[in-house]
């Protein structure tokens, strides 16, 4: 399935044809085979303009990626090993040649695209094992403990923090052929148990349709959806304390989570599985956001929510500038009248790509923007919906009318919405198309709060746009009362993966330096985790590397740079100074 769009001048060849089977491509691309997005004439005529390219410079692809992974990697672990793990998950769910062991090793970040197009394999397992149950996966851990192979876990495959390479070879669990069932579903206490590898569109629709899958007496929802859903699983939600794009109704997955149990090879490590207790830290906190290093996720126990799509009521609002638009953001989440679901709030540059891919820009909401004197590259779009209870759904939305109108909001009706909640989850698609023309599209993201978001915005906007000819969109699309996150979304022309890699190194420093969290919910992974002690204090580090030595006293689970767990000092990225550019000769 292609999303294709009309151009009335020159088109490039954006791919429309599903990757080779065994290519590298297929194991870049992102989501379904069939499935691709395009820029529409606008954005593409955007992005010529900006980095000062031709329609030349759109005719010929860069490292398309289509070669066929070759099979020439040879798996180090002994046969006797092998034969272990064939007895105890059967034949066919043992997997050594190299084209299935680098599917589970690389995610989705740009590296990894980088090096798959230049056909780089590394990090890769020597064996991918697919358990069936929960025994294989505790007596998958004992064996691999008592053997000292590294044990790394394979979700959904979309991480975007480097968190499932396997840096020291062994084993990698892929979770999703067989490790996706309900284990059980309670009504009246309104959770649901589940496999860790089930994936969100199988838990949203086996929700949806309770009535019929589950013998509920209504429809529900999990509540919880990244962009990254059709390709996430629950239990990468869980270990990389994900949140999704409407956490500020449902709450963060820390907020669903109720129970989680871990193979560790310490034990097996289950939590309460209560709503709330005072008996001594929470082990659903310890664990959560360990991303594999302290053991394996097998069941999860999440709270679940009335399915009611009925009563969303929709908005979308143009502010005058960033600030007002901020201020109003702030006044809805300290109202106490309830939050709204989806709340997404985008700075001037992004407002000015958004109404162009919502298709705003050219309609008559536009021009009366523009009468009223919202002024491109200054203006700010919010856009979002309420729900739950149908009152308290339509009381919510009045609240946020006159909040947004007393800051200067101009009501835009909901068809922005319903552009956004179109590509909410194919925008990703978008990164292919770009990329075939050494165009790149990333994203990074913190967490601030309402007092050090102008700074913080100023001061990574500052960092990103000194590189010549690059868009920095940035928006916040998670919110609290005290505070929200900024999601940087930037977009550029880049020589290779080592350029690209050195402004993601600035980037992170900049957030580090202007006192933002590291990550709000994509995780650390491998990626980040150079900055992680900077960040954190090595006292809170130190609490980490204890658990990680109870757990994990042999550095056995994900090991490799995850969290940052066991990185020597010399590998840790110290930040460069404040202030700092990309054209600064001292990078």
């Amino acid at each position: 399935m292609s999303e294709r769009k009309k151009y009335k001048d020159f088109k490039p060849v954006w791919e429309e044809t599903p990757p080779p089977a065994g290519s590298f491509r297929s194991l870049f691309k992102w989501g379904n085979p069939d499935s691709f997005k395009e820029p529409n004439e606008r954005l593409y005529k955007l992005m010529k303009e900006v980095f000062h390219l031709t329609d030349a410079d759109f005719k010929d692809k860069i490292n398309p990626g289509t070669e066929i992974v070759p099979d020439t990697v040879p798996s180090n672990l002994f046969s006797e090993n092998l034969d272990y793990f064939k007895s105890l998950v059967g034949l066919e769910n043992v997997k050594i040649d190299t084209y299935a062991r680098l599917g589970v090793a690389y995610g989705k970040t740009m590296y990894d695209c980088y090096r798959m197009r230049e056909g780089i394999i590394e990090n890769i397992p020597d064996v991918v094992l697919c358990p069936r149950n929960r025994e294989e996966i505790e007596a998958l851990v004992v064996f691999c403990n008592e053997k000292e192979i590294p044990l790394t876990v394979y979700g959904g495959g979309s991480s975007v923090t480097r968190g499932v390479e396997a840096m020291r070879g062994g084993v990698t669990l892929d979770m999703r052929p067989n490790f996706n069932k309900v284990i059980s579903f309670n009504e009246k206490d309104q959770t649901i148990t589940i496999e860790a590898g089930m994936s969100g569109p199988v838990l949203e629709e086996t929700l949806n349709e309770a009535v019929k899958n589950l013998g509920a007496s209504r429809a529900y929802t999990c509540g919880h959806f990244p962009q990254s859903f059709e390709y996430s699983s629950v239990g990468g939600w869980v270990v990389t304390r994900g949140a999704g794009q409407n956490s500020t109704y449902y709450g963060n997955i820390r907020d669903i989570v109720i129970g989680q149990a871990y193979a560790t090879p310490a034990g097996i490590i289950e939590s309460y599985g209560l709503p709330a207790h005072a008996v001594g830290p929470d082990i659903d906190e310890l664990m959560m956001g360990a991303e594999g290093a302290f053991g394996v996720l097998t069941h999860v126990t999440l709270r679940i929510f009335r399915y009611m799509p009925e009563n969303r009521q929709k908005f979308s609002y143009i502010f005058p500038s960033w600030v007002k638009a901020q201020a109003a953001a702030r006044e809805i989440m300290q109202h106490e009248a309830g939050f709204p679901s989806v709340f997404r709030l985008s700075d001037p540059e992004e407002t000015d790509i958004m109404l162009k891919m919502y298709k705003v820009e050219g309609t008559i909401l536009e021009k009366a923007m523009n009468a009223l004197g919202y002024k491109p590259m200054e203006r700010s779009l919010f856009l979002g919906w309420t729900e739950g209870e149908k009152g308290f759904s339509k009381n919510l939305k009045k609240i946020v009318h006159r909040v947004c109108k007393k800051n200067g909001g101009f009501y835009l009706t909901g068809y922005p919405v319903k552009s956004w909640e179109g590509g909410r989850f194919s925008d990703p698609y978008l990164r292919e198309a770009l990329q075939d023309y050494g165009v790149i599209i990333d994203t990074m993201e913190c967490s601030v709060t309402w007092d050090m978001m102008g700074e913080v915005h100023r001061k990574v906007r500052l960092y990103t746009k000194s590189r010549p000819d690059t868009i920095c969109m940035t928006h916040l699309s998670h919110a609290y009362p005290q505070g929200a996150n900024l999601y940087f979304i930037f977009i550029g022309k880049f020589r290779d993966k080592e350029e690209y890699l050195e402004y993601q190194y600035g980037i992170f420093d900049n957030i580090l330096t202007s006192g933002a969290s590291m990550s709000h919910h994509h995780g650390v992974g491998k990626m980040t985790a150079m900055w992680v002690e900077e960040s954190i204090g090595s006292e809170r580090m130190a609490i980490f590397r204890a658990l990680k030595d109870h757990f994990d006293p042999k550095n056995l689970m994900n090991p490799g740079g995850t969290l940052g767990l066991d990185m020597k000092p010399e590998e840790r990225r110290k930040p460069k100074f404040s202030g700092r550019t990309w054209d600064d000769p001292a990078w």
